[in-house]
């Protein structure tokens, strides 16, 4: 198995995981916040925004920058300022089982993307703000690591959490 091959079978999995994963924290735990952020592994995101932004990007990151890579010829992919999205989205009001089932429908979109693709594809190229050129095979990478830094997030929450009780 390549690596790319590893990682989109690790993206195909990981809504399942995610959702094992947040049963098993408590619900006071959603929201709260930490006196300082310094370390966290991910955004400054209570877990429920976490969730919300796995969702977020999933749909309206990850996927439109597989479909104009796979559309264009270097297309410039935008990132997404989570911040802009925490209001307008109402991250902290939205139900963490609903968040979860958006973010594992569009996952389910992507893994149509990335199943339909063939080997010689995962060479084309765009350039993705804040990260330089980068080809389809770096994209499953990343979405592969945003993922797993999401998880950390999380995990750094748990941690902070019971270091304050």
């Amino acid at each position: 198995m390549s690596a790319v091959e590893w990682s989109i079978e690790s993206l195909r999995t990981f809504p399942e995981k995610l959702r094992a994963f947040v049963a098993t924290v408590p619900p006071e735990a959603l929201d709260w916040r930490p006196a300082s952020w310094e370390g966290i592994p991910s955004e400054e995101l209570t877990i429920r925004q976490q969730l919300c932004h796995l969702r977020d990007i999933e749909a309206d990151g990850y996927i439109v920058r597989f479909r104009r890579v796979l559309a264009e010829q270097s297309p410039t992919l935008d990132s997404i300022d989570t911040y802009a999205l925490i209001e307008p989205r109402d991250y902290d009001r939205t139900d963490t089982a609903a968040a979860i089932d958006a973010f594992t429908a569009a996952r389910k979109q992507t893994m149509q993307i990335l199943d339909a693709l063939e080997p010689k594809q995962l060479t084309r190229r765009g350039v993705f703000d804040g990260y330089g050129n980068v080809t389809l095979a770096g994209l499953i990478h990343y979405l592969c690591s945003h993922d797993q830094q999401h998880v950390a997030g999380i995990q750094w929450l748990l941690g902070q959490q019971a270091a304050a009780r």
